[in-house]
């Protein structure tokens, strides 16, 4: 299982997830490359620990765990995965 960040972040990018992301697994944070193209941040489902820190953490609700996506927002599954594929 992992956490999938959703449509709420779709140019917000408000990165205070992926300030207290403590495996670093949310990209691209500001000043990282690629960060002024990218509609949204991504969480990279290898590297996420379930630790459920960006849930509180983001003012918009945008991550869901996988479990609890609904869905009509399940594509973003893939979306996320796809951004870490793709480089």
């Amino acid at each position: 299982m992992t956490y999938v960040i959703t449509s709420a972040c779709v140019e917000t990018k408000d990165g205070a997830c992926a300030a207290v992301c403590p495996v670093d697994c949310i990209h691209p944070a500001d000043g990282e490359s690629g960060y002024g193209e990218a509609t949204q941040l991504y969480i990279n489902p290898d590297e996420c620990i379930e630790c459920d820190a960006c849930v509180g953490a983001c003012p918009v609700g945008a991550p869901f765990a996988e479990e609890n996506l609904p869905p009509e927002l399940a594509h973003f599954k893939q979306i996320n995965a796809d951004w870490f594929t793709a480089g």
